[in-house]
């Protein structure tokens, strides 16, 4: 082993990428480690870390999700022991095995794997959350969890335990803490396990349905519904309260919709879990929306635009006074885009307040206001309340109504930036949606200065990944030119356990960026329809949803049938830009 030439903290300070007033101010979290600090306060990924600890201890750095280990390999290491020590084998080579770990000082593991193995170790370094993933992806996919979630279910439903309605057991529910101790209630256990296993599962949601006979529970996995367990229907009232517990929620309360929120610790990291409850016919069906914090770290280079769309975004967002609008329905991204564009401008010169319904994910360095209706904390009210804090930024969560817009507006008119969303199908008709809602055209056309409407389609998983041939009606009907697909790299997965036998891992974004000029501000004040704005802004080279996501998938990004799933309702009659915008790309 080399020796060691400086702490990892100097190397990160003269790589630049943090500062001595960082590393004094993570010393202050003392319920964590520095490395944990630095990473929670956002200053530095743990990639960083680990490079930084790799030149320190004279130890490679493995990047996990660029490459496959084989099989041969991954059979040496027993998995009880790769998942009790956090170690991953990554090749062997003359009785050496080469191991990945997260702690380069762990002596303790590296003697035990010796032992075990009966075979030298020599260890390479990579985050913790990507070894656990890796152990996930070539092991299969959280079986420790699964197994437990189904031999818990299959206990419950081989024994006659009354759960009333009420929960006692669920209700007990450990003094109502969000960790897992030993000893707690067989539906604590459950709960936990099924929030552990959506997290590892990179789901965005847990959603807990109640039905005469049973009760359902999905994960939606990339925007996709997957169904997994399927409790005994005697269980409803338990999990239930225990979920209301974890959420400090009303446990007597049945007949209301609830809203809430859990914070707890589970696969190795701090996840939020907003929580809606729904009274239905068959009892109380809960969704929970998981927020993990490493989702607003996404740079605006890693969202998915084209190189043209990229440069105007980010000509739109260094703008000092107007408002840019992202639109399009729930769950297509908006939220992760504008916090992208924040996170692009914070910097200790500037001020930026938001107002938010509610504040899902929170920013270190921005003020964040929540809206509260019951006591009249409007949009409207707060954002004329931030106007007398002097902020250069202002995040509204979402125009509702002509009183949120008109505020917005004025905002903007008197030399501040604003940023919000409007639930729209496109680029173009939010301007006839601002008209409607009751602002007048001149404000519109004064104020706006961008439109930019989006979709999440799904990744080619990249490990199983292979090129093929769409049918040539198929191409034809998209309006394809064969000179075009001959081009083209089409590229379909065909299912591992790196996608979940889907052929898809992950998302990315599809766009439609719209920028207020000269003529389009004029159509707009004189209140022409949305066909006309919409015709004009593709003559100065708007690419509607359907043609971006077409590029991406003439690219091998996407599929095409991803594309035509999430925007056939988009695509206009008159469509021919696809093969145009093709053959630039």
């Amino acid at each position: 082993m080399a020796k060691q030439p400086k702490d990892w903290t100097e190397i990160l300070i003269k790589r630049g990428k943090i500062g001595p007033d960082q590393i004094n101010e993570a010393k202050q979290m003392g319920n964590a480690t520095l490395e944990e600090a630095l990473v929670k306060l956002g200053y530095v990924e743990a990639k960083d870390v680990m490079k930084a600890k790799g030149e320190q201890y004279g130890m490679d750095f493995v990047e996990l999700s660029e490459i496959e280990i084989p099989a041969s390999v991954v059979e040496l290491v027993p998995e009880s022991l790769a998942r009790e020590n956090v170690v991953m084998p990554l090749s062997q080579q003359n009785g050496l095995i080469k191991v990945i770990m997260h702690n380069p000082m762990d002596f303790e593991t590296i003697d035990k794997l010796r032992f075990v193995l009966n075979r030298e170790i020599e260890v390479a370094l990579a985050p913790k959350e990507a070894i656990v993933e890796a152990i996930n992806r070539y092991y299969g996919s959280s079986t420790t969890e699964t197994e437990s979630v189904d031999s818990m279910l299959q206990e419950f439903t081989d024994t006659a335990m009354d759960f009333s309605e009420d929960g006692a057991p669920g209700a007990k529910a450990g003094s109502g803490t969000n960790t897992l101790e030993e000893g707690d209630a067989p539906v604590i256990r459950l709960v936990h396990l099924i929030i552990q296993e959506a997290v590892n599962m990179r789901a965005s949601d847990i959603h807990i349905e109640p039905f005469p006979d049973r009760v359902r529970i999905r994960y939606r996995v990339d925007g996709v519904c997957l169904e997994r367990d399927c409790p005994p229907r005697r269980l409803l009232g338990s999990i239930v309260s225990r979920i209301k517990i974890m959420g400090s929620i009303d446990i007597a309360e049945k007949r209301r919709p609830q809203d809430g929120r859990i914070k707890i610790f589970v696969a190795g990291k701090d996840i939020d879990l907003r929580v809606s409850i729904l009274p239905t016919a068959h009892g109380q069906s809960v969704v929970m929306r998981i927020l993990d914090r490493e989702n607003i770290r996404v740079g605006l280079k890693d969202l998915g635009f084209g190189d043209e769309d990229f440069k105007r975004f980010q000509g739109l967002i260094k703008r000092p006074n107007g408002i840019l609008l992202v639109t399009g329905p729930t769950g297509s991204g908006k939220t992760t885009t504008l916090y992208a564009a924040l996170n692009e401008l914070n910097r200790p010169d500037v001020k930026i307040i938001t107002a938010e319904d509610p504040v899902e994910y929170y920013l270190p360095g921005v003020n964040q206001c929540e809206v509260k209706s019951k006591i009249g904390m409007t949009f409207a009210r707060i954002i004329r309340a931030m106007l007398r804090q002097n902020p250069n930024i202002l995040l509204v969560g979402e125009i509702r109504d002509q009183e949120t817009a008109d505020t917005a507006i004025q905002a903007s008119l008197t030399g501040h930036l604003v940023f919000s969303t409007l639930h729209t199908n496109d680029a173009p008709s939010a301007i006839t949606r601002l008209v409607d809602i009751g602002v007048q055209p001149f404000l519109v056309a004064s104020s706006v200065m961008g439109i930019m409407a989006q979709r999440l389609v799904r990744k080619v998983c990249t490990k199983c990944r292979q090129r093929y041939e769409p049918p040539a009606h198929l191409l034809q009907g998209l309006g394809l030119r064969p000179e075009i697909a001959k081009k083209a790299n089409f590229m379909k997965g065909k299912g591992c356990s790196n996608c979940n036998k889907t052929g898809y891992r992950g998302r990315m974004g599809i766009y439609e960026l719209m920028s207020m000029t000269s003529s389009i501000r004029e159509a707009t004040f004189k209140g022409e329809p949305t066909q006309v704005i919409r015709k004009m802004a593709r003559k100065q080279g708007m690419h509607t949803l359907f043609e971006d996501g077409m590029i991406k998938a003439l690219k091998g990004l996407t599929t095409l049938d991803e594309v035509m799933r999430i925007t056939q309702h988009d695509k206009a009659p008159e469509t021919p830009a696809p093969a145009t915008a093709g053959a630039k790309s």
